[in-house]
């Protein structure tokens, strides 16, 4: 591996900690990250020749830190600084003083980094923008690509959201037991949402990008709570889906089913590590929503083929889901299971009264289409689909519909006659 490239691994890995550690110091999103950067520089002229430090994380804060102190220092005396060629030969003494400094002094930095990120005056989409370029180290660019918006409309996002946290008084100690459970949940909600967003267009990949960080970002949140089940099965819940990202777009970039997936191309290791997980959240008799959803991925996952689904199981997962967390989407999902049980006429019972409440959700639209279809009620679900593809949130999404409604109209087209 060259140089860049395990400097770079290093500095990615070490990210979190190390902006976590100089916000707290700081007390300035701005100036971390300014810190986090010189550091970063310094780090590219001195690991190369004297190797990597013992704690990439921990050497990276004290130099940062020093840096920035230096910038102030400057900056209040309008006296010049020794040049970059004395300074550098100060690095053994920060690797020393680095050598100094505790894991357990920063570990609490990243959860309250990702904390900070999920500020309640800050919306969705500003909180996942946030935590892609302060946790994640994302670039304007790749956030802005990924959301589909203008690099100065992402800039303007993140420079509000910065704003916001910082007239927001956020605090900065670690949080209390109670407080913590709360946070928890919150940060979770985040990580699931950054997740969503690359996997709702798996077909794009710098959408794509989104759920590799969101998995990164869960391993860390799950190493500083080893033993939260709910985290261990938003961790498995993400890998078993990001597994068949591979299986879910053609050669084309055109809609794949679940059920007409090439189950081969399903990568086997995230499965495997996904299915341990949940086996073990499973053990601590503590269920939530997180565990009850990757349960169900998990038996899509176990199925060798479409046929050998457990979609009984599945249905009932999806009920247990629906008491703990009502909603109409997860009816709208538990729909799918009853239509493969008790069949199409039950499962359009079940979603008609979710009408009005999902009257703007693609899906919604699309399912009543397919249910439509298979019970042969062609106008239905011409409508149905006509609806689904003004709603449409991709171009793969809309090909999907349109594919059917390009069968409706071969199937219903009047057969020619001679004049």
């Amino acid at each position: 591996m060259s140089d860049l490239a395990w400097i770079n691994a290093a500095i990615t890995a070490a990210r979190p900690q190390a902006v976590g550690a100089l916000l707290r110091y700081f007390r300035d999103l701005d100036t971390a990250e300014e810190a986090f950067q010189d550091a970063c520089l310094r780090a590219l002229g001195n690991w190369p020749k004297n190797g990597p430090p013992r704690d990439p994380a921990a050497w990276l804060i004290m130099v940062g830190r020093n840096a920035a102190l230096d910038g102030v220092r400057k900056r209040a005396r309008n006296t010049e600084l020794p040049s970059e060629e004395t300074l550098s030969d100060l690095d053994d003494q920060e690797t020393r003083a680095a050598d100094r400094v505790d894991e357990g002094a920063y570990r609490d930095d990243v959860l309250r980094l990702l904390f900070i990120c999920c500020h309640p005056d800050l919306p969705a989409t500003q909180q996942i923008a946030l935590a892609l370029r302060i946790v994640a180290g994302l670039s304007v660019a790749q956030i802005a690509r990924a959301f589909l918006v203008s690099e100065a409309a992402m800039e303007q996002r993140i420079t509000r959201a910065k704003r916001q946290v910082g007239a927001g008084d956020a605090p900065f100690e670690t949080p209390g037991a109670v407080e913590r459970s709360e946070r928890l949940a919150a940060v979770a909600a985040m990580l699931y949402l950054v997740f969503n967003e690359g996997y709702s267009t798996g077909g794009n990949p710098e959408r794509a990008q989104l759920c590799d960080e969101a998995i990164r970002l869960a391993r860390l949140l799950l190493r500083l709570f080893q033993t939260e089940p709910e985290i261990m099965g938003l961790l498995a819940l993400m890998l078993i889906q990001h597994s068949r990202t591979p299986a879910r777009f053609d050669a084309d970039g055109q809609v794949v089913l679940l059920e007409d997936q090439d189950r081969r191309l399903w990568r086997a290791p995230m499965i495997a590590e996904g299915l341990a997980l949940i086996e073990k959240a499973l053990r601590h008799r503590r269920p939530g929503p997180y565990q009850v959803q990757a349960a169900i991925a998990a038996l899509h996952a176990r199925a060798a083929t479409p046929a050998d689904t457990d979609w009984p199981q599945i249905d009932a997962l999806y009920a247990s889901l629906e008491r703990m967390t009502p909603s109409p989407v997860i009816t709208l999902n538990r729909a799918v299971a009853v239509s493969k049980v008790r069949g199409a006429a039950a499962a359009l019972e079940m979603i008609d009264p979710l009408q009005d409440r999902l009257s703007g959700y693609f899906h919604f639209h699309g399912l009543r289409g397919a249910l439509n279809l298979e019970l042969g009620r062609h106008g239905e679900a011409r409508a149905a689909f006509d609806r689904a593809i003004a709603l449409a949130n991709t171009a793969a999404e809309a090909a999907h519909i349109r594919a059917h409604l390009d069968r409706l109209a071969a199937d219903h087209q009047p057969a020619n006659t001679a004049g």
